[in-house]
Protein backbone atom coordinates (compact mmCIF):
# COMPACT_ATOMS: atom_id res chain seq x y z
CA UNK A 1 0.00 0.00 0.00
CA UNK A 2 1.33 3.45 -0.74
CA UNK A 3 1.87 6.69 1.03
CA UNK A 4 -0.66 8.95 -0.65
CA UNK A 5 0.29 12.33 -2.05
CA UNK A 6 -3.26 13.64 -1.57
CA UNK A 7 -6.53 12.59 -0.02
CA UNK A 8 -9.70 12.33 -2.03
CA UNK A 9 -12.80 10.53 -0.78
CA UNK A 10 -10.96 8.19 1.53
CA UNK A 11 -12.12 7.02 4.91
CA UNK A 12 -9.38 8.13 7.30
CA UNK A 13 -8.07 7.19 10.74
CA UNK A 14 -6.36 10.07 12.51
CA UNK A 15 -3.24 9.52 14.55
CA UNK A 16 -3.55 11.22 17.93
CA UNK A 17 -1.34 14.20 17.12
CA UNK A 18 -3.18 14.82 13.84
CA UNK A 19 -6.54 14.82 15.63
CA UNK A 20 -5.27 17.37 18.15
CA UNK A 21 -3.75 19.58 15.45
CA UNK A 22 -6.84 19.37 13.22
CA UNK A 23 -9.12 20.36 16.11
CA UNK A 24 -7.00 23.35 17.11
CA UNK A 25 -6.26 24.37 13.51
CA UNK A 26 -2.50 23.97 13.86
CA UNK A 27 -0.24 25.59 11.30
CA UNK A 28 1.80 22.35 11.33
CA UNK A 29 -0.77 20.83 8.95
CA UNK A 30 -0.98 21.43 5.22
CA UNK A 31 -3.81 23.71 4.21
CA UNK A 32 -4.97 21.01 1.76
CA UNK A 33 -5.40 18.60 4.68
CA UNK A 34 -7.38 21.13 6.72
CA UNK A 35 -9.68 21.53 3.70
CA UNK A 36 -10.02 17.76 3.37
CA UNK A 37 -10.71 17.47 7.10
CA UNK A 38 -13.55 19.96 6.77
CA UNK A 39 -14.97 18.17 3.71
CA UNK A 40 -14.62 14.70 5.22
CA UNK A 41 -16.46 15.90 8.30
CA UNK A 42 -19.53 16.39 6.10
CA UNK A 43 -19.61 12.73 5.05
CA UNK A 44 -18.54 11.16 8.36
CA UNK A 45 -15.39 9.43 7.21
CA UNK A 46 -13.05 10.43 10.05
CA UNK A 47 -12.30 7.65 12.51
CA UNK A 48 -10.80 8.10 15.98
CA UNK A 49 -9.49 5.23 18.07
CA UNK A 50 -10.39 5.12 21.78
CA UNK A 51 -6.63 4.78 22.31
CA UNK A 52 -6.20 8.35 21.08
CA UNK A 53 -8.53 9.49 23.85
CA UNK A 54 -6.45 7.57 26.37
CA UNK A 55 -3.23 8.96 24.89
CA UNK A 56 -4.47 12.57 25.06
CA UNK A 57 -5.51 12.04 28.68
CA UNK A 58 -2.06 10.69 29.51
CA UNK A 59 -0.28 13.52 27.69
CA UNK A 60 -2.29 16.11 29.60
CA UNK A 61 -1.70 14.36 32.94
CA UNK A 62 2.04 14.25 32.27
CA UNK A 63 2.00 17.94 31.22
CA UNK A 64 3.33 17.06 27.76
CA UNK A 65 0.43 18.92 26.16
CA UNK A 66 -2.03 21.47 27.45
CA UNK A 67 -5.63 22.01 26.48
CA UNK A 68 -7.64 25.12 27.32
CA UNK A 69 -10.22 23.27 29.44
CA UNK A 70 -10.63 20.05 31.39
CA UNK A 71 -9.36 17.24 29.16
CA UNK A 72 -12.65 15.34 29.43
CA UNK A 73 -14.55 18.39 28.16
CA UNK A 74 -11.99 18.87 25.37
CA UNK A 75 -12.43 15.25 24.27
CA UNK A 76 -16.22 15.54 24.31
CA UNK A 77 -16.08 18.67 22.15
CA UNK A 78 -13.54 17.12 19.77
CA UNK A 79 -15.74 14.03 19.37
CA UNK A 80 -18.76 16.26 18.67
CA UNK A 81 -17.18 17.69 15.51
CA UNK A 82 -19.36 16.59 12.59
CA UNK A 83 -17.92 13.60 10.77
CA UNK A 84 -15.86 12.31 13.68
CA UNK A 85 -16.68 8.73 14.59
CA UNK A 86 -15.28 6.78 17.48
CA UNK A 87 -14.10 3.47 16.05
CA UNK A 88 -14.28 0.65 18.59
CA UNK A 89 -11.30 -1.55 19.27
CA UNK A 90 -12.76 -4.85 18.20
CA UNK A 91 -11.28 -8.23 19.14
CA UNK A 92 -10.15 -8.53 15.51
CA UNK A 93 -8.32 -5.18 15.65
CA UNK A 94 -6.76 -6.11 18.99
CA UNK A 95 -5.44 -9.43 17.72
CA UNK A 96 -4.40 -8.00 14.38
CA UNK A 97 -2.28 -5.39 16.19
CA UNK A 98 -0.23 -8.26 17.65
CA UNK A 99 0.25 -9.91 14.25
CA UNK A 100 1.42 -7.03 12.09
CA UNK A 101 3.77 -8.24 9.40
CA UNK A 102 7.21 -6.85 8.71
CA UNK A 103 9.20 -4.38 10.76
CA UNK A 104 6.57 -2.49 12.67
CA UNK A 105 6.26 0.19 15.31
CA UNK A 106 6.73 -1.04 18.89
CA UNK A 107 4.32 1.48 20.44
CA UNK A 108 1.09 -0.38 21.36
CA UNK A 109 -1.11 2.65 20.55
CA UNK A 110 0.45 2.99 17.11
CA UNK A 111 0.08 -0.74 16.50
CA UNK A 112 -3.64 -0.45 17.31
CA UNK A 113 -3.97 2.54 14.97
CA UNK A 114 -2.27 0.59 12.17
CA UNK A 115 -4.55 -2.41 12.75
CA UNK A 116 -7.61 -0.13 12.86
CA UNK A 117 -6.69 1.46 9.52
CA UNK A 118 -6.20 -1.99 8.01
CA UNK A 119 -9.44 -3.45 9.35
CA UNK A 120 -11.46 -0.36 8.38
CA UNK A 121 -9.82 -0.16 4.93
CA UNK A 122 -8.93 3.42 5.78
CA UNK A 123 -5.96 5.70 5.26
CA UNK A 124 -3.91 6.33 8.41
CA UNK A 125 -3.16 10.05 8.62
CA UNK A 126 0.06 10.63 10.54
CA UNK A 127 3.37 12.47 10.67
CA UNK A 128 4.98 9.59 12.60
CA UNK A 129 8.07 8.62 10.62
CA UNK A 130 8.00 5.00 11.83
CA UNK A 131 4.40 4.55 10.72
CA UNK A 132 5.09 6.26 7.38
CA UNK A 133 8.07 3.97 6.83
CA UNK A 134 5.87 0.95 7.65
CA UNK A 135 3.25 2.17 5.17
CA UNK A 136 5.79 1.93 2.35
CA UNK A 137 5.26 -1.83 2.65
CA UNK A 138 2.10 -3.60 1.60
CA UNK A 139 0.05 -3.52 4.77
CA UNK A 140 -1.59 -0.08 5.09
CA UNK A 141 -2.03 3.17 3.21
CA UNK A 142 -0.90 6.35 4.94
CA UNK A 143 -0.94 10.06 4.33
CA UNK A 144 1.43 12.65 5.77
CA UNK A 145 -0.39 15.99 6.20
CA UNK A 146 2.51 17.83 7.84
CA UNK A 147 4.21 20.84 6.32
CA UNK A 148 7.62 19.47 7.22
CA UNK A 149 6.84 15.99 5.97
Amino acid sequence: MPILKSLKKHKIVLDTHIWIWAVIGSSKLLKSFQTHFEQASKIQDILISPMSIWEIGMLVEKNRIQVDMDVEDWIEQALDIPGIQLCPITPRISIHSTRLSGEVHGDPVDRLLIATAYEENAVLVTCDKKILKYAKGKFITAYNPCKNG
